[in-house]
């Protein structure tokens, strides 16, 4: 899949007027180091298929008390569980684990409404050819680049969990694959002065947004979306004179966490949930190619707070 991309310079920062924070955007260049490393990673839907569910088929039909046992022992253990079911789940067991796990989240957009059952639960199908409707790329073909949800909300309004849970899985060889990176490792791989830099850079004009990079207890926690061809717009809350490396520290970010050593992708079964915590792990899609309509993906999700 192509991208555009921009062989412009990077605009310097910009400082505001009195002690206001420097201000400035970053644009991805093609010859950026992350952007060969994403296609490799998303562009040919060959992502490693690491994760596996825990074959659980007992659970589908089981006590919703033994479900909910299991998925919290496996988010508590590693930020992530993946079961293994007989059949997925009724859609009120399904929406009764995300009142488990917190509030499910509206799906408020317009432009999924035909998409969304009973408020919260989005139906995932791949429908769409690849478009540059970015509302529909959820729905399409295109891959979705590496990103935490609702990066550019409020931490209050940022989903802690993912939940999706897999009807159909589309065709075998050609189907698209969710891509899963730790943050920890992501951290691990950057420099001290690179997480400094990013723990006081924003996106501009995000009231209430955290920072990119955030302490929670012992561990660091990110708030980014790879934006592909557009524009991130920051603003840099530290001294004035070390806004010239944002736009380095981002490089080095999507570098580490298109960085394929640690990328972990999930191979959709019928009846395979999954639940993400959005402060553990990036995640992202592979791109899948268009199939017949009794081979189309399907994946319910829902949000939650």
């Amino acid at each position: 899949m192509e991208h555009r991309t921009s062989l412009s310079p990077v605009r310097p920062p910009v400082p505001n007027a009195g002690d206001g924070p420097a201000h400035g955007a970053f644009l991805a260049d093609a010859a950026d180091p992350h952007v060969p490393l994403r296609e490799r990673l998303l562009g040919n839907g060959t992502a490693p298929a690491d994760v596996t569910g825990r074959p659980r088929p007992d659970l589908a039909s089981g006590p919703s008390d033994a479900l909910h046992e299991e998925v919290s022992e496996q988010l508590w253990s590693r930020g992530l569980a993946a079961i293994q079911l007989d059949e997925p789940l009724p859609n009120d067991r399904f929406t009764a684990l995300g009142a488990f796990l917190g509030t499910a989240m509206p799906e408020r957009d317009p432009a999924v409404a035909p998409y969304v059952e009973e408020e919260v639960i989005l139906n995932l199908r791949s429908e769409h050819a690849r478009t540059d409707d970015v509302a529909l790329q959820p729905f399409a073909g295109n891959y979705l680049s590496l990103h935490t949800e609702s990066s550019g909300a409020p931490v209050e309004r940022q989903p802690r969990y993912i939940v999706l849970m897999c009807l159909a899985p589309g065709d075998a060889s050609q189907g698209a694959r969710t891509v899963l990176v730790p943050m920890r490792e992501v951290a691990r791989r950057l420099a001290p002065e690179t997480l400094a830099v990013l723990s006081r850079t924003r996106y501009r004009d995000r009231p209430g947004v955290p920072t990119i990079a955030r302490q929670v207890g012992d561990r660091w926690v990110f708030s980014l979306r790879d934006f592909l061809a557009d524009e991130l717009q920051w603003s840099y809350e530290g001294p004035q004179e070390d806004a010239t490396a944002v736009g380095d520290a981002l490089r080095e970010l999507l570098v580490a966490m298109y960085a394929p050593e640690h990328a972990q992708g999930l191979q959709w079964r019928r009846g395979l949930l999954v639940v993400i915590d959005n402060t553990y792990f990036f995640h992202g899609r592979t791109s899948g190619s268009a199939t017949p309509e009794a081979r189309l993906r399907h994946l319910k999700r829902l949000r939650v707070v």
